[in-house]
């Protein structure tokens, strides 16, 4: 090896494999996950039922290269946000929210987002790179080595949603591995259900997700219909509604473990109406799932408002009458800007959105690498 492999980038199965090609047994992978993940050790002098003369290996040949922090800013209802910077001085947003019953932790996926929704700050941002599993994972170990929850019996971080900056399923490489420590009993231990993937709608992925391994699903909608869709949510263009929802019963299939979470921003006057509600009732009929509508957090340069408190709530009790759970999401951390839809983490530089990892091919088929 001509420099250091970081070992944040490996699942436990990965990680295997890499040490029995350098001559090492398999089960050190489980001693070094458990170090890593479960007792929050980066150092691997501190590892101690490692032998030395493979802690020195491990010295000269591998690392743990983690987020450098910048900023950590709590709101005044509790929730905390860091802005984690990257080498190549790219940096992300990593959001903490607390709750009586759970924590959870808001991870991102890219720097800047590949997609346009016109509505996300992110996206106004731009995009640069896909994160690499490390620094997915990385988010992660800081935010739970912030918070003290390494050694506690009961995990701070009881909840993870690939939420954050940028579209997951346009960085699957990546993400997948990330999603499997969180998963791992010799990792952070979180059920399918406490883990969430949240996609603006790239079918073949989740086509391929499906096969892959079960996390709870969750869709930006956003709008019931595809002349609106088109306008918020480009990608539509590329995978239209009916499409992304016979992906979604797919993805769900007979599991009964599995659901579909529909996360439906408000924008006043936009599709907010109770019109709205009832195509969306029609679009969802028959599909496993639960609507969450999401007040929209507004910022400099967008020409959309938040709905009104009461068309929030006569669009909910629509939905309801017609037999859908229908929730109303808590804004949280609106005055750090730690808000759904609120992250902007610095970008080095706006690009086109494309990237190397990405390749259209037409305007119906993408390769994600």
């Amino acid at each position: 090896m001509t420099s250091k492999t970081n070992l944040l980038d490996f699942d436990r199965e990965a990680m295997a494999a890499f040490f029995v090609e350098h001559g090492e047994k398999r089960f050190r992978a489980d001693q070094i996950t458990q170090w890593l993940h479960q007792n929050g050790v980066n150092d691997f002098d501190q590892m101690t039922n490692i032998s030395k003369a493979l802690r020195a290996w491990l010295n000269e040949y591998c690392e743990i290269v983690l987020p450098e922090i910048v900023r950590d800013e709590v709101s005044d209802d509790g929730t905390r946000k860091w802005l984690f910077r990257f080498p190549d001085g790219n940096a992300i947003e990593t959001v903490f929210i607390p709750e009586s019953d759970r924590g959870t932790l808001c991870v991102s996926s890219q720097a800047g987002c590949i997609l346009d929704c016109t509505f996300c700050a992110t996206a106004q941002q731009g995009f640069n790179r896909n994160l690499t599993t490390a620094e997915i994972v990385g988010q992660v170990w800081l935010a739970n080595k912030l918070l003290g929850g390494f050694g506690q019996r009961h995990n701070v971080v009881s909840n993870i949603v690939m939420m954050g900056m940028g579209e997951p399923l346009y960085n699957y490489r990546n993400v997948i591995p990330a999603l499997r420590v969180f998963m791992d009993d010799f990792g952070y231990g979180l059920s399918s259900r406490r883990v969430t993937l949240s996609t603006a709608g790239v079918v073949p992925h989740i086509d391929k997700l499906a096969g892959d391994l079960d996390v709870s699903l969750a869709i930006s909608l956003h709008a019931p219909n595809d002349e609106l869709r088109n306008r918020l949510v480009p990608l539509n263009q590329r995978f239209p509604i009916r499409e992304l929802l016979d992906a979604c019963r797919s993805y769900i299939g007979e599991r009964a473990t599995r659901k579909i979470t529909i996360e439906y921003v408000m924008l006043d006057g936009v599709n907010d109406q109770v019109k709205h509600a009832r195509q969306l009732i029609q679009v969802l009929r028959g599909l496993r799932a639960k609507v969450n509508l999401i007040p929209f957090n507004s910022f400099q340069g967008i020409p959309y408002q938040c709905s009104s408190p009461d068309q929030i709530r006569r669009f909910s009790e629509t939905l309801q009458a017609a037999g859908l759970v229908a929730t109303i999401r808590k804004t949280r951390g609106q005055d750090i800007d730690a808000a759904c839809g609120q992250l902007a983490g610095k970008v080095s530089n706006r690009l086109m959105r494309g990237s190397t990892d990405i390749q259209v091919i037409s305007d119906r088929q993408v390769v994600v690498q």
